[in-house]
């Protein structure tokens, strides 16, 4: 069996569709299940239209004529997703009834762009002569937790969900991005979510692999915004997508890589644009001739706290008290570097950064340094490379960047640097050059 998840850009018109009906035609002796996200530049107009509607001006048309654009361009009649729209038109009066918008209501309101995107793929698929099914996830037993807009998978749900879709006729059509909690509520899994769904339903079938179609031929080894000569990445291992979702690149979901790893399923990201490139393959291991460095991320917009405190010489706990701050506000860390008597890490997450700041007063002295760019060279062959490091540092040296942390753990999987925001494209593009020679 076969996941194949399509995203949003991937099915907004007619030519892109008939791309996508070519590949699962291709794939039909491999059973392949799809999954789908909401059609591009839906989700932001249900966010949008169910603000304005707590806000007291309910307003469906945005939405009504965005879907029906994209419907007429693939020959399909907005009738596929009237009770959907008539459904989302009460959400929307009773959001303006009530005058507040909680997390459980984005969730209910975001899930319909993948409600109606799968009628329409199915419907689509149908007419040409291949049997599919629309199938909602949060009825197919995707259970989750209630952490609405950020939701993960119960253990329940991967046997659900096994059980559903064995049930299908035809090809199943799954909502991406969805679930549903114990108690009945919709949820979601953030955006981009529908990555996660794919692995979801990878592990739940036992797919021999995750196709994740996209508007990029795979992962590069930088983002191309910042280096027009990143090139391809053939092949990943679990644990370098992981660190580089997480770090910044776009092009997986950062939650994405768990459940393939789990059940051992090979994840590839390819491009409906151009279906013959090979992609980038995710995997257990890469192969031995490949390059010690995978890519290079990076994140803006980061903020440095810095804690210094005597007591952290000979006392035990310390680092302990400092991080249950930052879990009990619910703030990530990134990068964490340590000496004798402070402690400092990197955070992306400002709205609540004033009540850690406030909470730690008591440890020491607290700064903080804003305007930040977090870069990280990863790649598992690190750990062999020679003198991977020193080149690092020269590079930034020769390039006049100055360097604010400085974190590179024992596994040696990450090297991360944190440097001024405006220098940050600088550092990758200097570090690009020198990881990613020209061959």
């Amino acid at each position: 069996m076969l996941v194949m998840k399509f995203g949003g850009t991937s099915l907004g018109d007619r030519q892109r569709i008939d791309t996508v009906v070519s590949l699962v035609r291709q794939r039909r002796e491999r059973s392949p299940v799809l999954v789908c996200s909401a059609h591009s530049g839906i989700t932001d107009l249900l966010l949008d239209g169910a603000r304005r509607a707590a806000a007291g001006t309910p307003d469906l048309e945005p939405v009504r004529s965005r879907e029906q654009a994209v419907l007429e361009a693939l020959g399909l009649d907005i009738s596929i997703v009237e009770e959907d729209l008539e459904r989302l038109d009460q959400m929307f009066r009773g959001l303006a009834l009530l005058g507040e918008l909680t997390p459980r209501s984005l969730d209910a309101v975001a899930s319909f762009g993948e409600r109606m995107s799968v009628r329409a793929i199915a419907s689509v698929l149908r007419r040409r002569r291949l049997p599919a099914t629309a199938v909602m996830a949060d009825d197919a037993g995707l259970v989750t937790d209630s952490r609405y807009t950020r939701a993960t998978p119960r253990p329940e749900a991967y046997t659900n969900l096994r059980a559903a879709l064995a049930a299908v006729e035809g090809i199943p059509v799954v909502t991406g991005f969805i679930g549903r909690d114990r108690d009945g509520n919709v949820t979601t899994l953030g955006r981009s979510g529908s990555d996660f769904t794919a692995t979801i339903v990878g592990k739940a079938i036992g797919a021999e692999e995750v196709e994740i179609w996209t508007d990029v031929s795979g992962v590069l080894t930088a983002d191309p915004r910042l280096v027009p000569e990143a090139r391809p990445v053939a092949s990943l291992t679990y644990a370098e997508a992981s660190e580089l979702a997480y770090y910044g690149a776009k092009v997986i979901h950062p939650a994405t890589i768990q459940p393939a790893v789990e059940a051992r399923i090979p994840v590839r990201i390819l491009n409906t644009m151009d279906p013959a490139a090979a992609g980038t393959v995710i995997a257990p291991t890469r192969p031995r001739a490949a390059h010690e460095v995978a890519s290079i991320a990076s994140k803006k917009d980061i903020t440095l706290v810095n804690v210094t405190s005597g007591r952290m010489l000979g006392q035990s706990g310390f680092m302990a008290q400092v991080f249950e701050v930052f879990q009990r506000h619910d703030v990530v860390v990134d990068l964490i570097a340590t000496s004798e008597v402070s402690v400092t890490v990197s955070v992306d997450q400002q709205e609540r950064l004033a009540d850690v700041i406030e909470d730690m007063k008591g440890f020491g002295k607290v700064s903080i340094t804003e305007g930040n760019a977090l870069v990280a060279v990863i790649g598992e062959r690190m750990r062999q490379a020679s003198g991977l490091a020193g080149r690092v540092f020269q590079a930034l040296a020769e390039a006049k960047v100055p360097i604010r942390a400085i974190s590179y753990g024992a596994t040696k999987t990450n090297l991360q640097i944190v440097v001024p925001t405006d220098r940050g494209g600088e550092t990758v593009r200097a570090l690009h050059a020198v990881l990613f020679p020209p061959a």
